[in-house]
C-alpha cells in the first residue's frame, strides 16, 4: 500500500508560526502528491479550514494569539469539524504535552524535527479512507 501515490490528492494543513517548518512539511507533502494548505497561526487556520476541509491538520504547539492546544479544542468543539485528525507538533517530547495534547482531542503527537518519513505515515495513517 506504500506506494508513491497513496496519498495523491490528499488535502492537508499544516499550521505552523515557523516558516521554516510549514516550507519543509509543503515540500514533503507536496512531493508525495498531496495539496497542502498552510496557515501561521490557529486564526489563520480557523479561517482557511472550513473553504479547504483538510483531511488531516498539523498543528504546532507552541504559537502566538492561539497556541496548538487552543486551536484543536476549537476544531474539536466545531462539529462540522470535530471528525478532521489533528497531530500536534512540538519540539518538546514531553509526557505533559502528549497529555495535554489527548485532553483537547488531538488525535496524534509528532516531535519536531520530523523527517519526511514520520510526516508522510502520520498523513497515510489518520487520512480517511474511504477516499
Amino acid at each position: 500500500m506504500n506506494n508513491a501515490n497513496d496519498l495523491a490528492g490528499a488535502r492537508v494543513m499544516v499550521i505552523d508560526d515557523s516558516n521554516t517548518i510549514r516550507r519543509s512539511a509543503e515540500i514533503f507533502l507536496l512531493k508525495a502528491g498531496c495539496e497542502v494548505i498552510l496557515a501561521e497561526d490557529g486564526f489563520d487556520a480557523l479561517a482557511k479550514i472550513a473553504d479547504h476541509q483538510p483531511e488531516v491538520i498539523f498543528v504546532d504547539i507552541m504559537m502566538p494569539r492561539l497556541d496548538g492546544y487552543q486551536t484543536c479544542a476549537l476544531i474539536k468543539k466545531n462539529p462540522r469539524l470535530r471528525e478532521i485528525p489533528v497531530i500536534m507538533l512540538s519540539s518538546k517530547d514531553g509526557l505533559f504535552d502528549r497529555a495535554r495534547g489527548r485532553l483537547v482531542g488531538s488525535d496524534e503527537y509528532l516531535t519536531k524535527p520530523f523527517t519526511k518519513d514520520t510526516l508522510l505515515e502520520a498523513v497515510r495513517r489518520h487520512r480517511p479512507q474511504s477516499v
